[in-house]
């Protein structure tokens, strides 16, 4: 992720902003601009590394005299003391960049973390792992991002990216006298032929009615076990098969068994623990 699109950087500057980075008395106070410095960044947890290049934007966008380098990749397994990067340059600026860089790489490292404890608890099958739109305001590039440097895929990055039918859909469309498969049909008949058809169905009757329909894909909305073993008997290879709804790590492997092509866990973002990392000073 080298080059950064816009909204990364528009993301950065409102940061910087919000903590009113070049307007931080005590910095400005106590620091004087000779000082030079070497800030080392460090895991203080076991991990998988993301947004390091997000972090060097912000120290650049801080100070472009800074200099800042990498010591590991994206995707980088992490170990408490693992040196990720090294930034030297006036010890000012490194302090005023200090918390936001860290933010950045702290919330992308513990998706990508967590994505990684999913991917791998499915490890053998199958079934991808896969994110969703329940993301932080703004955030959703580096978000689903960080899921992909854990392992995982991304489901739609937006309202763009597919059809998906949901339940206030479905409910909105009933004051119409129109059901399931007229619903779907709907969509069918009106959608670009470059893009899928998905329909949440919470029941064994909508798996069989989305299948007469013609869905390309069955989202199996908060079912048990059991259900999803049921429905992947009826859908068989007739359409891609989505498991969503309160799955935890506890349980993802008996979905993944199931036969189920894809899960989608919102809590790989909307609800991450970030990874701990802390960066130090360093003089002489």
């Amino acid at each position: 992720m080298s080059q950064l699109p816009p909204e990364v950087h528009h993301l950065i500057d409102a940061a910087l902003s919000e903590d009113e980075t070049f307007n931080d008395p005590t910095t400005g106070t106590l620091i004087p601009d000779d000082i030079r410095a070497i800030g080392m960044i460090r895991a203080k947890a076991p991990g998988v590394l993301a947004g390091i290049d997000v972090a060097r934007a912000v120290f650049h966008r801080v100070d472009p005299e800074l200099q800042v380098q990498g010591l590991l990749a994206d995707g980088a397994t992490l170990t408490p003391g693992s040196e990720v990067a090294r930034v030297s340059g006036a010890a000012g600026s490194i302090l005023r960049a200090e918390r936001i860089a860290l933010n950045f790489l702290q919330r992308m490292s513990g998706i990508a973390t967590d994505t990684q404890r999913y991917v791998q608890a499915v490890a053998g099958l199958p079934t991808r792992i896969v994110d969703t739109r329940k993301t932080v305001p703004g955030h959703r590039y580096l978000d689903k991002y960080a899921v992909r440097m854990g392992g995982g895929y991304n489901h739609r990055l937006n309202l763009a990216d597919g059809i998906l039918i949901k339940d206030n859909h479905i409910e909105a469309l009933r004051s119409r006298e129109l059901g399931l498969k007229e619903v779907i049909q709907l969509a069918l008949s009106r959608a670009s032929h470059t893009i899928k058809v998905e329909v949440e169905v919470e029941s064994l009757e909508g798996v069989r009615e989305a299948l007469a329909a013609g869905a390309h894909i069955i989202m199996l909305d908060n079912m048990s076990v059991r259900q999803m073993a049921e429905a992947m008997g009826i859908i068989g290879d007739r359409a891609v098969v989505e498991a969503s709804g309160g799955i935890t790590l506890d349980t993802v492997r008996a979905v993944a068994e199931t036969g189920v092509d894809l899960i989608s866990i919102g809590g790989l973002t909307h609800s991450t623990m970030a990874l701990d990392l802390s960066l130090d000073l360093e003089f002489g």
